[in-house]
């Protein structure tokens, strides 16, 4: 949270937490809520949101090992589950008390051999299913041979069990979301029954939450991107509040003549006398570098100015020609969910992309 780069991202937390009640509405009472704070907080800052949610929520989710050691190390004490856990770092797992997806026969074994050798009991892990995303977990025909190392020990205990939907935000893909259901309830009743304990279950994403609270809410649900502004279409981010606004300021101006070029390659060239603006974030930052030559753009006093030019690593120019500005003045990156999804879509990919890529040496600043 602490450095002096100029550019800022801003984090609201007020919008978090009307973000927050908005999915929270469209659940049961007793449903759990796990909120997904991988990657920095989706760009954002993983150790603030989770602070100011830790008396609200069930659980919190990373990605990797790391991420979890640094909630833990900020003084989070909800439990976090690791997606996506390493052979290597078992150990670290139990020693920072987190608590690991387990989706294969070979890292299940692994952790039972490392809490024979802590010495722990009844250690709580999570079970993925495989239902047709095929990135991670079991299968079906895994089942019992995960019941014949898990009943055989007391040294960890199934929590949950879950899987993923592939395209909970497509409904033209809603036959094959209700296999996937169907798949995985198929399955959570079959290993259940044989299972010494009752784990909860979870298969929700955000999308997952807009589009299928109603056949597949189950115990818990994940929220990821939907905390942070963007529903699953148009229509549902325009009900969600603005979490992240990057800023920056306006470092130097200058006269181009006609003729003269702007940026490396000479990429872009004057038809006429023009002002620019020099700005003091470029892709290090996480500014795409095909955002450059009018693709890309930024508001100046509320007035939209497009980039000219390459993305440099450190800055970007843009054609103020038409505006009134000063050197000093704010300079607003990203101004809302439209505009990130705006820039995502002219650069064909989604505004999960553009948010995770912004730089750690951005400042990060609570509204």
């Amino acid at each position: 949270m602490k450095n002096n780069h100029v550019t800022k991202l801003e984090i609201n937390l007020n919008a978090i937490d009307f973000n927050f009640n908005y999915f929270k509405a469209k659940l049961q009472s007793s449903t759990k809520i796990l909120v997904v704070i991988k990657a920095f907080g989706y760009g954002s800052s993983a150790i603030e949101i989770a602070k100011y949610l830790e008396q609200k929520v069930d659980y919190f989710a990373v990605a990797y090992l790391d991420e979890g050691i640094a909630l833990r190390n900020a003084s989070i004490k909800k439990p976090i589950l690791v997606l996506h856990p390493q052979k290597n770092n078992l150990k670290k797992i139990i020693e920072f008390n987190l608590e690991p997806n387990l989706y294969s026969i070979s890292i299940l074994k692994s952790f039972i051999e490392v809490s024979k050798e802590l010495n722990v009991q009844n250690y709580p892990i999570h079970l993925k299913f495989n239902t047709g995303l095929n990135r991670l977990g079991f299968t079906e025909k895994n089942i019992s041979k995960i019941i014949s190392l898990i009943n055989n020990q007391n040294k960890i205990l199934v929590t949950s069990i879950f899987s993923h939907i592939a395209a909970s935000e497509d409904l033209n893909e809603r036959e094959f979301t209700l296999q996937q259901i169907t798949t995985f309830q198929i399955i959570s009743e079959k290993i259940i029954r044989q299972l010494k304990t009752i784990p909860f279950k979870h298969m929700l994403n955000t999308s997952g939450i807009l589009n299928y609270a109603t056949e597949a809410q189950f115990d818990m649900v994940r929220l990821g991107i939907g905390l942070y502004g963007f529903g699953n279409a148009k229509n549902e981010t325009s009900k969600l509040k603005n979490v992240l606004t990057l800023k920056s300021i306006i470092s130097q101006i200058h006269t181009i003549k006609k003729g003269e070029t702007v940026g490396y390659n000479r990429a872009y060239k004057a038809a006429s006398t023009m002002r620019t603006a020099t700005i003091p974030i470029g892709h290090a930052d996480g500014i795409s570098r095909h955002l450059g030559n009018g693709i890309g753009y930024v508001y100046i006093n509320n007035q939209k100015v497009f980039i000219v030019g390459n993305i440099c690593m450190d800055m970007i120019m843009v054609n103020i020609s038409e505006i009134n500005c000063n050197e000093g003045d704010e300079v607003i990156i990203y101004k809302n969910q439209q505009h990130i999804a705006a820039l995502a879509k002219a650069l064909n990919t989604i505004p999960y992309e553009l948010l995770t890529a912004i730089s750690q040496r951005v400042k990060r600043m609570l509204k």
